[in-house]
């Protein structure tokens, strides 16, 4: 992978954050120069390679991002804008809009008001392209509409895809998008829903799974597909950075393979699984503790999860490791943090 001038400073958002902290790493590896944007006293803050400059402040805050964009004089830079708040929850979030919406669009006009920002690369997510009937392999399009995905995080991750989009139309914005799906591996500090799952089906804590399937990347993957899109990305091009779709099932018996955990034996039909997540909402409801089943998480389990990939292996030279590879990695620096046993 080729190293940028020493006179490019690259920023990266959400540098705490499982991706963000990985893009860091391997920038660093690289012998990049890295300024880093996370949010004051984040705990994860720590996770964040010693040799990135870190900057504090927050995505609606435009002051912090002033500093964040202030860079030497005779210094380019590129954006890597990694931050959102992710939400497993549908419902409409206030602050997941002015995050990821309102944040991405502070991220645009700073690029533009900053002449020695050359490239903006967004990461959007898969959430944001509108699914098609199962058979079909899902692919870029070039127009984001939020109400044609379902729940908040991928409505507002739409809404802000589309807005990069009409910026580089409109205002000559240079920057291009890519969409991660689902996301797993190693060094997950903050322990992820991916990352939880697999502690609790290697503790034993998973009774039972759902006959679905997801499709999960190894953050390695993914970290370099968007550091690749810095050098290859083309302006106003957006690209899918996916992996072959695997079912709960068999993603279970790769875990207890790999682990020697117990297999987890029953997995439920989509259809009681939907009925046992409506009963458990209902009961939160009453209680106001969170739901350890969604109607929403069985239809991200039951939805078309096949993604096509292909224009980013041919122009990005994205490429994927096997799940088992991933997993492999992943149990073994669990056990050596302390995450299992």
């Amino acid at each position: 992978m080729k190293k940028n001038n020493s006179n490019t400073m690259i920023l990266v958002t959400g540098a705490a954050g499982f991706l963000g902290g990985t893009i860091c790493r391997h920038l660093i590896d690289r012998g990049d120069r890295v300024r880093a944007f996370v949010l004051p006293n984040d705990p994860a803050r720590k996770f964040v390679p010693e040799e990135v400059e870190i900057v504090e402040g927050d995505l609606t805050d435009i002051e912090s991002l002033e500093r964040f964009f202030d860079v030497p004089k005779g210094t380019e830079t590129v954006v890597l804008h990694i931050a959102s708040i992710v939400s497993v929850n549908p419902e409409y979030n206030q602050k997941v809009m002015d995050v990821n919406v309102g944040g991405t669009e502070n991220i645009i006009n700073l690029c533009l008001s900053h002449p020695e920002c050359k490239k903006l690369v967004y990461c959007s997510s898969t959430g944001a392209i509108p699914e098609l009937p199962k058979g079909k392999k899902i692919k870029e399009v070039d127009r984001f509409e939020s109400e044609k995905v379902l729940g908040c995080y991928s409505q507002s991750k739409a809404i802000a895809t589309q807005k990069v989009l009409d910026a580089v139309k409109n205002r000559n914005l240079n920057a291009c998008v890519v969409h991660p799906s689902g996301i797993m591996g190693p060094e997950d500090f903050a322990i992820g829903e991916t990352t939880g799952t697999l502690i609790k089906i290697i503790n034993g804590e998973m009774p039972a799974g759902i006959d679905g399937s997801f499709n999960l990347c190894d953050v390695r993957d993914l970290a370099d597909g968007t550091i690749a899109a810095i050098d290859k990305g083309r302006k106003g091009e957006c690209y899918i950075l996916g992996n072959e779709p695997v079912s709960f099932k068999k993603f279970c018996k790769m875990i207890s393979d790999e682990s020697g955990c117990k297999p987890v034996r029953m997995f439920l039909p989509i259809w009681a699984a939907n009925l046992m997540g409506k009963v458990m909402e209902n009961n939160a409801k009453k209680t106001g503790k969170k739901p350890l089943l969604t109607t929403f998480s069985v239809y991200n389990l039951a939805r078309n999860n096949t993604f096509d990939s292909s224009k980013a292996i041919n122009e990005l030279g994205y490429h994927t490791r096997s799940y088992e590879e991933t997993i492999h990695d992943e149990v073994q620096w669990l056990k050596a943090a302390g995450k299992i046993a």
